[in-house]
């Protein structure tokens, strides 16, 4: 599991440089494939772009989980695509390039692969003998900046995620094609009634909203008031706030209240990102309020690839992994996990007990 990870930078215009995406920047993706990497993998690749200074948010740091993979290189590779678009010159074969700025730095992780393959492919193909030989994909910068552009990303929506990247904290957000992903469940299932666990500052309850019919009814719980202001903003320009119920409470204490109101069983669609360690007893509450036959989605299951790194066991790390194994085990419901964004787990509630 390969993990990228995005942090805030706070730099003067003056001071800033180029990168492909950085509207996209302040968010966690994280990569994947079945086998991990081995000395054997043929020609195996995976390219991590590193722009230092855009705009307004990039990469600072990257990752490889997990720690095992001594094997593995480290190499610098100046792409075609950064000289063409940056009209810099590219260095000669003949002798080791010259020293770069962060920005126009392409790292690789090659494993048993020449320095002549480092440009073979701009993805990771992994063989995994254990399931027949199955070849999967790992998103790359590159790959992943296609499959954004291929996001119908509503222009309201999008003006949104753009203050949110301006914003401290602005990794919560969930990405693009995850909001898509939860719309899309929202309009499969015909949805009129959702809950949303943590709206921080309402791009995916805003995506959630414009699903729904006017009838709808998302009740959005959020403990932060300046986050919130933000949302019902945003919920007011896009024509969206008679279908949001804002709850300005601790989400635990919403769930209760609604169960005590005599609400089980009466909502369709559930999306829960928030607080980690909580992920159990929200996952009760909202298995009582849900019907047979609805969705719950958690977020961040896969928590920047440290659920597979033996050597973390801080308390939220802890948190998510027994979480996954308590879901994998409950046949009350139906799961499918996701390597989207920081990975989300569907589950469809087949049953009361």
């Amino acid at each position: 599991s390969h993990c990228v990870k995005f942090r805030n930078l706070k730099q003067p215009p003056s001071q800033a440089g180029s990168c492909s995406s950085p509207t996209f920047a302040a968010k966690t993706i994280t990569s994947h494939h079945a086998s991990s990497l081995t000395p054997s993998m043929d020609r195996g690749l995976l390219h991590l772009s590193l722009c230092s200074r855009p705009p307004s948010h990039t990469i600072l740091s990257y990752q490889l989980l997990p720690q095992s993979l001594s094997h593995c290189s480290l190499q610098s590779q100046w792409p075609p695509s950064l000289a063409s678009a940056e009209g810099s010159t590219r260095p000669s074969s003949r002798g080791p390039p010259r020293r770069t700025s962060p920005s126009r730095r392409r790292l690789c992780v090659a494993a048993s692969a020449s320095a002549a393959d480092a440009g073979a492919s701009p993805t990771v193909v992994a063989g995994d003998d254990k399931y027949g030989k199955k070849q999967v994909i790992s998103v790359t910068p590159q790959l992943y900046d296609y499959i954004l552009a291929n996001v119908r990303e509503n222009p309201i929506l999008r003006e949104l995620r753009e203050e949110t990247a301006t914003m401290r904290g602005s990794q919560m957000q969930v990405s693009p094609d995850q909001a898509q992903l939860l719309s899309m469940l929202v309009q499969i299932l015909g949805a009129e009634w959702c809950i949303e666990v943590g709206v921080y500052t309402g791009y995916s309850s805003l995506a959630i909203a414009l699903a729904l019919p006017e009838s709808g009814r998302l009740v959005a719980c959020e403990r932060d008031a300046k986050s919130l202001e933000i949302a019902k903003k945003y919920y007011k320009r896009a024509g969206v706030s008679h279908k949001v119920d804002v709850k300005h409470a601790l989400a635990v204490d919403v769930l209760r209240a609604l169960v005590q109101n005599g609400e089980a069983c009466s909502y369709d669609f559930a999306f829960v990102d928030a607080e980690k360690r909580m992920y159990d007893q929200y996952f009760e509450l909202l298995l009582q309020l849900v019907r047979v036959g609805g969705v719950i989605v958690f977020d961040n299951v896969l928590w920047h690839g440290k659920v597979v790194d033996p050597s973390v066991n801080d308390l939220k790390t802890s948190s998510i992994r027994n979480f996954n194994q308590r879901i994998y085990e409950d046949k009350r419901i139906n799961i499918s996990m996701v390597p989207i964004g920081d990975g989300m787990t569907i589950c469809r509630k087949i049953s009361n007990s």
